[in-house]
């Protein structure tokens, strides 16, 4: 096996477990086909080093990406301090998701669920093998994930479900409730506001960078609908170990730089409409995959929340129209 097809195996698996986590599935064969679809497709020769060794995860975790607040009244609404915003987010998201619609399932079926219901998306990006970036490798492994993705539909995040029964920080549902934030305002490097001038308002949450977080378990996690701990997921696929240290000490999965922002009626606290944008930075370092041995993969990861999701996109992810 030459080492371009080593390269391709190895970032095949860091890109797949990811893709599946996010998903919720554990059908981690599914990673093993990755990896065969990587080999196959790549062709020797096409590699091309560009000499990027800094990976993004690499920054300074709580480096502002957002303006911080100037305390003022918006939109009729008093901010003093970020400690305003977080309790403003939190009434209005707390309040959004006490509201329901009817909807018609793909079995024809009339549901309530979450009358806010998003669309989400998964890039992967800036792919590298033991430091480097490669050009093909960054071709191949996003079409990989995109195959394993499966875009959801649920309530605001962190939530893991459109129905409210169901909306826990488990993905098997049995956890504890999503339907109210945990958001405080420790949770937030920063955060702002805008006066829409139409009786809605726009706020901003940049959450504090956080290491392996765990939707509704962290401030990360208060935002985001984040990745939780992948420790069991990696350790059962049984072609992977490491040549040194526990899954603990080589898996890494650093969130920050995120941010949410969300539009809210002042009247009557409910979100309109909103967007979060999740970055995390995944590494593995260490791995022996079969033959290959001690080698190393980073990765990062954009996930994009929108709300409210189209009639196209509920019909297209999961065969259910909004009936009122």
């Amino acid at each position: 096996m030459n080492k371009y097809v080593k390269r391709g195996l190895c970032i095949a698996l860091a890109a797949g477990l990811i893709a599946t986590s996010f998903a919720g599935c554990k059908k981690v064969n599914y990673v093993t086909n990755g990896a065969i679809q990587a080999i196959n497709e790549i062709k020797d020769g096409s590699w091309l080093e560009t000499g990027d060794e800094t990976p993004a995860g690499d920054a300074d975790v709580n480096a502002l990406v957002i303006e911080e607040l100037i305390p003022d009244t918006y939109g009729g609404v008093e901010f003093k301090t970020v400690e305003d915003v977080a309790n403003y987010y939190k009434e209005a998201y707390d309040y959004s998701k006490t509201l329901t619609a009817q909807y018609k399932d793909d079995q024809g079926k009339t549901q309530t669920w979450y009358k806010l219901v998003g669309e989400e998306d998964l890039k992967v990006e800036n792919i590298m093998i033991d430091g480097s970036a490669n050009q093909t490798i960054n071709k191949i492994v996003p079409t990989i994930v995109g195959s394993l993705y499966s875009p959801g539909l649920n309530g605001l995040v962190p939530s893991t479900n459109r129905d409210p029964a169901l909306d826990t920080d488990a993905w098997n549902g049995e956890g504890d409730s999503l339907q109210t934030s945990r958001l405080v305002a420790d949770d937030l490097v920063t955060a702002n506001v805008k006066d829409n001038g139409d009786g809605t308002i726009t706020i901003q949450l940049q959450p504090k960078g956080v290491d392996m977080s765990v939707p509704g378990k962290d401030a990360q996690g208060h935002v985001f609908q984040s990745l939780g701990a992948i420790d069991a997921t990696v350790d059962s696929i049984q072609q992977l170990s490491w040549s040194q240290g526990t899954t603990a000490d080589n898996c890494k999965v650093n969130y920050h730089g995120g941010v949410a922002t969300v539009t809210i009626d002042t009247k009557t606290k409910e979100i309109i409409s909103a967007e979060y944008v999740m970055k995390a930075y995944v590494s593995v370092t260490h791995a022996n995959i079969l033959v290959i041995k001690d080698k190393s993969a980073s990765l990062d990861i954009t996930m994009t929340w929108k709300f409210p999701a189209s009639a196209e996109y509920m019909m297209k992810t999961k065969g259910c129209e909004l009936i009122g």
